[in-house]
């Protein structure tokens, strides 16, 4: 069994107070799709949104990055068609606030893939080299099969970007497919 994990890809992270820029505005069409499909499929689909508190000096990517995702702002909201995927179908997408890199930390992602009898995730969204390099780690730890979609993630890092999708495939033995795959 599988399930799609969307990480991410919300207006801040696109084009808003921390963007990947025009290589997360190009994914909007292959992250819409895959979305519809996976749904579609009848397997699990989260939406692993980044959430933050206004003005939260503990939280540690406080002194590391400008304030994003913050609850209740438009930043919030996921990026173009996604969002039309999601209202269409938020019925059978499972919404899944996160406040680390990585979807497992500290969410209950591990405890609904196990019940589901899960044992492969595919990662889509952003950034390459931060949340999903992260959750893939973790994924990798506990025992999943990885499918990384190299059509369906981008950076604001074109260097940490290549460099994660090396380490997704050499080291963590992640599958890396596209489209035309």
């Amino acid at each position: 069994m599988k399930a799609l994990v969307v990480i991410d890809y919300t207006v801040d992270f696109v084009n808003g107070k921390l963007p990947c820029g025009q290589p997360a505005i190009d994914l909007e069409q292959r992250i819409a799709e895959l979305t519809e499909r996976f749904v579609e499929g009848g397997d699990l689909v989260v939406m692993a949104v980044d959430l933050h508190e206004e003005d939260d000096a503990y939280h540690p990517e406080h002194k590391l990055f400008p304030p994003h995702n913050i609850r209740g702002t438009e930043g919030r909201n996921l990026y173009g068609r996604l969002h039309d995927v999601y209202s269409a179908h938020q019925d059978r997408i499972y919404w899944m606030d996160k406040s680390r890199y990585s979807a497992f930390c500290g969410t209950d992602l591990e405890l609904r893939l196990r019940a589901r009898g899960i044992d492969e995730v595919h990662l889509i969204g952003v950034c390459t080299d931060i949340c999903v390099l992260h959750t893939a780690v973790d994924a990798y730890n506990k025992g999943y099969k990885i499918v990384v979609h190299e059509d369906a993630v981008a950076s604001f890092n074109p260097a940490g970007h290549e460099w994660a999708l090396t380490h997704f495939r050499n080291v963590l033995g992640a599958e890396i497919v596209r489209a035309a795959d």
